[in-house]
């Protein structure tokens, strides 16, 4: 077995399991225990473990930082499945806010609903749908993100806050127990007051979201009625996810 390969079965492991042990690693990946620390080493170095006596476990927080360009093209296979699927959810004559996900952007692209309200800071989702004739677009005020390709910033927290909507459709950087989080404060802080003018929350989240946190909140799972995502959910977050009464939707493999 391949060292990359090892090193995703351990990530693979603590995404069901907070700890992993030298002695379950040597039997994971059929490997010495020289080898196993060698990995969680590595692993260290990449802020995927933190290495404790005689293991390793999971990082509570997560610091990774992307821009829209990287995010488009992350798990983008994932994420299409997933919009799509998404947009059946979706009503003749809802009111929407959708965030500035690129999830929820293949939401948009998939989007056959008609007379639709639509709330966005999102200019790339504004784009996808300033073609609809049938579409009223009601795009936030504030200050733009160039990285991000999102509208954020005091403004957008006021404006957000004339409207009520049937749905919000929103992604996630980490989805856990602690609830929904984001590695951007801004964002973080104008999700939570999205989910508060909505009547129904949806959160579309792709398989590698599961288990992380990071630094800013932006809702306790409590806030969130559905979750979309495309493969099995981690035993610990199901059961979690379970406990708050959400509903999860795992999209089936499309057939080909």
């Amino acid at each position: 077995m391949l060292q990359d390969e090892r090193l995703e079965a351990i990530v693979q492991y603590l995404n069901e399991h907070e700890r992993i042990d030298i002695e379950t690693i040597c039997d994971l990946n059929h490997v010495s225990k020289d080898t196993a620390r060698r990995d969680l080493i590595k692993l260290e170095e990449g802020r995927k473990v933190i290495r404790i006596r005689g293991g390793a476990k999971r990082p509570l927080l997560s610091n990774e930082v992307y821009n829209y360009d990287q995010r488009m093209n992350m798990a983008s296979k994932a994420k299409s499945k997933i919009g799509k699927f998404a947009a059946t959810l979706i009503n003749d004559g809802d009111h929407l806010i959708l965030d500035a996900s690129t999830t929820v952007q293949h939401l948009a692209k998939h989007l056959t609903s008609r007379n639709h309200n639509i709330v966005t800071h999102s200019i790339n989702i504004a784009n996808v749908l300033c073609q609809r004739e049938d579409i009223a677009i009601n795009l936030l005020g504030g200050t733009l993100s160039h990285k991000h390709q999102a509208i954020y910033g005091s403004r957008a927290i006021r404006n957000v806050q004339d409207f009520m909507v049937n749905k919000c459709v929103i992604g996630t950087c980490g989805i856990s127990s602690e609830g929904l989080s984001t590695s951007i404060e801004e964002e973080g802080l104008l999700i939570h007051e999205i989910i508060k003018r909505s009547e129904k929350v949806i959160v579309l989240a792709d398989s590698t979201k599961f288990n992380k946190t990071f630094f800013q909140k932006a809702c306790d799972l409590e806030a969130i009625d559905i979750v979309v995502t495309d493969k099995e959910v981690p035993k610990n977050v199901d059961e979690v996810l379970s406990h708050h009464g959400i509903e999860v939707i795992v999209v089936p493999e499309e057939e080909s």
